[in-house]
C-alpha cells in the first residue's frame, strides 16, 4: 500500500486518476441502464439485446479511430466534439419515446461519438510518472476500472429501481459531461501530445500482446456484463438484493486489484486470473440464492481487476508511444463490445429460458478468456524485472504550451 500512497502524492496523478474515472463511469452504466429502461418501455430483453448490440457497433468502430484522430488533431478537440454527440444521443434515448428501430438508431450515434477517455489517459500515464511506479499505476487504475464495470451497475440498479430507468440514464449523461469537461480541462491533456503514427491505421493490431489483451478483455468484460442482467433478472426489478450482490462482486474485485497488484507478471500471469474468475462464476451459476452469490460472486471478483492490470501492462510494454492511443483504442473496444454482447446474450438467455441461462453464459465467457490466454501464452510478454514503459520513438515529441 506504500507504493500506492507514494503515488497518489505524485503532481497530478490522483487527480487525473478521479477525473478519468469520472468521466468513464458511464461505460458501466450506460448498458445495464439501456438494457432496464428498452426492456420497460418493449417489454422484451431480446429488443433491449438489440439496442445494445447496435451501440456496440458504433463503439467497435470508432473506438480506435478516435484514438487515432487525437495523434492528428490533438487530445481535447476530439474529446469535446466526441462528448457533445454522445451526451445528446444518451439523453435522447431516455427521454424520448421511439421504435425499437430508432432506439437501435441513437445507440448506435452515442457509440459512435463515445468519448475516448481511456486510450487517452492511458497514454499519458507513463510521462507522468517513473518507470517503477508505471506497473503499480496500472494496478491502481484497473482498481478505479472495476468501480466502473461494478459499482456502475450497481448505481443504475439502484436508481433504476428506486428512482426509474430514466433518471438512471439521465445520471450517466450528467456524469459523463461533468467528468470530460473535469479531464478535458487537466493541465497533462494541455502538456503532452501524441505524436502522429506512421503506421497504418490497423497495424498496431498485428502486435501479439494487443491483440491477446482485445480479445481476452472482450471475454472478460462480457462475462461481467452478462452476469448483472443474470442478477438483475434474479431478484427483480423492485428489490435491493441485486444492488447488493453486485456491490459484493465489487468489493472482491477491489480487493485483488489492491492486494495482488504488485504480483510480477509472467507469461502466465493472465490465464491465472482467469482461472478465479471462472471458478466463482461457474460456482454461482448452479445455486439462485442471496448468500451463494455474494459469496461466489466474491471469489470471481479477486480475479478481475488484476487480470486487467496485466493487459494494461503488456499492451504499453509491446508497442510505441505513438501507437498506444490507438492499442488501448482497439483494447477498449473490445471491452465496451464484450459488455454491450454479454448483455444482449443473457438478455435473450434469460428471455428463452431463466435467469440461470445468463449465469452459464458469464462461466462460459471466462472460460473462453481463461482459454484464450493460456493459447496466447507464447505472445504474453514476461514483465518480470522489466519496465512496462511504451517503446520510445525515435524522433523528439513536441509538448504543447498548457
Amino acid at each position: 500500500m506504500g507504493s500506492y500512497s507514494e503515488l497518489l502524492k505524485t503532481s497530478g496523478v490522483a487527480r487525473i486518476i478521479a477525473a478519468q474515472l469520472t468521466a468513464r463511469f458511464p461505460s458501466g452504466m450506460l448498458s445495464l441502464a439501456f438494457l432496464l429502461h428498452v426492456e420497460q418501455q418493449t417489454a422484451s430483453y431480446g429488443a433491449a439485446g438489440l439496442v445494445l448490440a447496435a451501440t456496440s457497433i458504433g463503439q467497435a468502430v470508432a473506438g480506435p479511430l478516435t484514438s487515432r484522430l487525437m495523434g492528428r488533431f490533438g487530445m481535447r478537440p476530439v474529446l469535446v466534439v466526441t462528448l457533445v454527440i454522445c451526451a445528446t444521443a444518451v439523453v435522447a434515448i431516455g427521454v424520448l419515446e421511439l421504435t425499437v428501430p430508432l432506439y437501435m438508431a441513437v445507440g448506435l450515434v452515442a457509440g459512435l461519438a463515445t468519448p475516448p477517455v481511456q486510450p487517452a489517459v492511458r497514454t499519458i500515464y507513463p510521462k507522468m510518472v517513473n518507470s517503477r511506479q508505471l506497473t503499480p499505476l496500472f494496478s491502481l487504475d484497473a482498481s478505479a476500472q472495476e468501480i466502473i464495470w461494478v459499482v456502475g451497475p450497481v448505481v443504475t440498479t439502484f436508481v433504476a429501481t428506486q428512482i426509474g430507468t430514466v433518471w438512471a440514464i439521465l445520471l450517466a449523461a450528467a456524469m459523463m459531461v461533468g467528468g470530460g469537461i473535469w479531464f478535458i480541462s487537466s493541465p497533462e491533456l494541455g502538456r503532452v501530445r501524441i505524436p502522429r503514427s506512421k503506421r497504418r491505421f490497423g497495424t498496431v493490431l498485428a502486435r501479439p500482446a494487443v491483440m491477446l489483451a482485445t480479445i481476452v478483455g472482450f471475454l472478460l468484460i462480457g462475462a461481467c456484463a452478462a452476469l448483472e442482467a443474470g442478477v438483475v433478472a434474479v431478484f427483480g426489478h423492485d428489490g435491493a438484493e441485486a444492488g447488493i450482490v453486485l456491490a459484493i462482486f465489487s468489493v472482491g474485485s477491489l480487493a485483488g486489484g489492491l492486494f495482488l497488484g504488485h504480483v510480477p507478471i509472467g507469461p502466465w500471469s493472465t490465464a491465472r486470473r482467469l482461472f478465479i474468475v471462472f471458478a466463482g462464476m461457474a460456482l454461482a451459476a448452479f445455486v439462485m440464492d442471496f448468500w451463494w452469490l455474494a459469496i461466489t460472486l466474491f471469489v470471481a471478483g479477486i480475479g478481475i481487476a488484476p487480470a486487467l492490470a496485466v493487459l494494461f501492462a503488456i499492451v504499453s510494454a509491446s508497442v510505441k508511444f505513438s501507437d498506444t492511443a490507438e492499442a488501448y483504442g482497439w483494447v477498449g473496444t473490445g471491452q465496451l463490445i464484450g459488455a454491450a454482447l454479454g448483455s444482449a446474450l443473457a438478455g435473450f438467455l434469460i428471455d428463452a429460458y431463466s435467469a440461470q441461462g445468463a449465469f452459464f453464459a458469464a462461466a462460459g465467457l471466462a472460460l473462453l478468456g481463461m482459454l484464450a490466454a493460456v493459447v496466447g501464452r507464447p505472445w504474453h510478454p514476461d514483465l518480470r524485472g522489466r519496465d512496462a514503459s511504451p517503446i520510445p520513438d525515435t524522433e523528439p515529441v513536441p509538448l504543447q504550451p498548457s
